[in-house]
């Protein structure tokens, strides 16, 4: 039976409808789909992560993200839905039911971790590897769409070796030093040194290096903002930032085979996901293996929320246009 209101290229047709939900520590993406595959509506909000914003707020998030990508739908069509959560928190799970209540929806959505999630953004196979390197790194075994075996993720302080943080304190370690042995910052110091004074400079380099360090020491988590400024300090050949580049995607690539065994590796994150040295250095550490792109998170969400009412011939088919979605 045809059901759901759905507007594609100007016409209303009725199908069923299945939800994504993508919730992050930065942004939380909700995505409705039919089960072909194309989209019905997208929405973003903020942080949909319990733990680093607490149980309330990150369902009001997701909350507000569903009610604006089912405006204009029959929310009572939607037929399955599934939420990616960072750290896969259980104790959303009766918020989020009387949320998916309140707007209509028939039943309260799956919750999984976002690694899965991840992983079926790059690719349709049920078994590979994850390899994400975004704020944080971490590298996962998945069988059968599940998490089987997971390594780092250990978060920026014991762990993330190769992460966006790792690459961004890497380098504010390589500009404190240099300061601190009254070197001239090279290019790659420069670039970081305006990142956070601007154009203020001390009467001496230890002066310039003092007022850093108590800018990194109090606001320590924006060190990850550094590492596309390295990126493109190691595409202009500036020596420090080429090492530290080759050295992130040593540790990435060190991290993805302590748990890879067969299938692709889809890599993931910021840092794996755009051209820049990182990846480049990556993929050439990779060569002879399968390696697939994440695309979108909220996307591969609904496409394993629909992989229940389809068969297995219609799921690998519809992959790429729940993933690809624009």
């Amino acid at each position: 039976m045809l059901t759901g209101r759905v507007k594609t290229q100007n016409l209303i047709v009725t199908v069923p409808l299945v939800v994504g939900i993508d919730a992050g520590a930065t942004s939380t993406r909700v995505s409705v789909h039919t089960l072909d595959g194309s989209r019905a509506g997208y929405a973003r909000a903020g942080a949909g992560n319990p733990t680093a914003h607490g149980l309330d707020k990150a369902v009001a998030a997701i909350t507000g993200a569903l009610r604006e990508a089912l405006s204009g739908l029959d929310a009572s069509r939607v037929i399955a839905s599934l939420a990616g959560v960072a750290g896969h928190v259980e104790q959303m799970a009766p918020g989020l039911a009387a949320a998916w209540a309140g707007l209509g929806v028939p039943s309260a959505p799956r919750l999984t971790g976002d690694v899965q999630i991840a992983f079926s953004a790059g690719s349709h196979s049920p078994d590979g590897s994850l390899l994400l390197s975004g704020t944080g790194a971490v590298a996962a075994a998945i069988r059968s769409h599940r998490l089987h075996r997971i390594a780092d993720g250990l978060g920026w302080l014991l762990g993330d070796r190769g992460s966006g943080f790792w690459i961004g304190r890497a380098a504010a370690r390589h500009t404190a030093a240099a300061l601190d042995g009254a070197d001239e910052p090279g290019a790659l110091a420069e670039l970081v040194l305006t990142h956070f004074l601007g154009d203020w400079r001390g009467a001496t380099p230890r002066e310039t290096d003092d007022r850093f360090v108590r800018l990194v020491q109090g606001s320590h988590m924006r060190l990850a903002e550094l590492a596309p400024l390295v990126s493109r300090a190691a595409a202009d050949g500036d020596p420090a930032a080429v090492a530290i580049t080759r050295q992130a995607a040593e540790h990435l690539v060190s991290t993805v085979r302590r748990v890879h065994d067969s299938g692709p590796v889809v890599l993931a994150g910021s840092v794996l996901t755009n051209d820049g040295p990182v990846r480049a250095n990556v993929l050439e550490l990779l060569s002879g293996v399968e390696v697939r792109t994440a695309g979108d998170a909220a996307g591969a969400a609904a496409w394993l929320a629909a992989r229940e009412h389809l068969t297995e011939e219609e799921a690998r088919r519809a992959h790429a246009a729940f993933t690809s979605a624009g």
